[in-house]
């Protein structure tokens, strides 16, 4: 069940999620508060979970990572072993940045950037080389159409 916020709680949400550097001042006046009790509801969210955390978006291609891939993994052996050992094997790949398990053929979504082709290629060939591994589907990123965070905050909370 969803946390019972209120609608300055919402504003909070959506004022951090778009601008994570903004200073407690502003997201007090913005949200129509005093400094000292938004910073107050803001710990509070944190406590709770519902702000995992802040950090920089930064540019790929600005730091050499000319490509962006996804990967969809197939495992010969899906138990929880097999799953574990994989995920735990993708925790410590830098390239990769997102890793999801799925429902259905793909068990693994892999969210990838490379520097070139060349770094795609070896990146491919190493996840198909791992035990367990039974498939290996890529799709290189051509433009990125729509970059939003993951929770919709423009309209306030989720309709149950």
């Amino acid at each position: 069940m969803p946390a019972r916020l209120d609608a300055i709680d919402w504003a909070i949400l959506r004022e951090l999620q778009a601008d994570g550097s903004i200073t407690n001042v502003e997201l007090a006046r913005r949200v129509g508060l005093s400094a000292p009790p938004c910073l107050r509801r803001v710990r509070a969210l944190e406590e709770a979970g519902i702000i995992r955390g802040y950090r920089a978006l930064l540019e790929p291609k600005a730091l050499g990572y000319e490509v962006v891939c996804f990967a969809m993994v197939q495992l010969a052996a899906q138990g929880q072993a097999e799953l574990a050992a994989f995920a735990a094997e993708m925790r410590g790949w830098p390239m990769v940045r997102e890793c999801w398990t799925l429902s259905g053929e793909t068990d693994f979504l892999l969210k990838c950037v490379a520097p070139n082709l060349g770094a795609f290629q070896q990146l491919v060939g190493h996840l198909t080389g791992l035990p367990n591994v039974r498939t290996v589907r890529t799709a290189l990123a051509l433009e990125q159409i729509k970059d939003e965070p993951i929770a919709p905050l423009d309209h306030g909370p989720p309709e149950a």
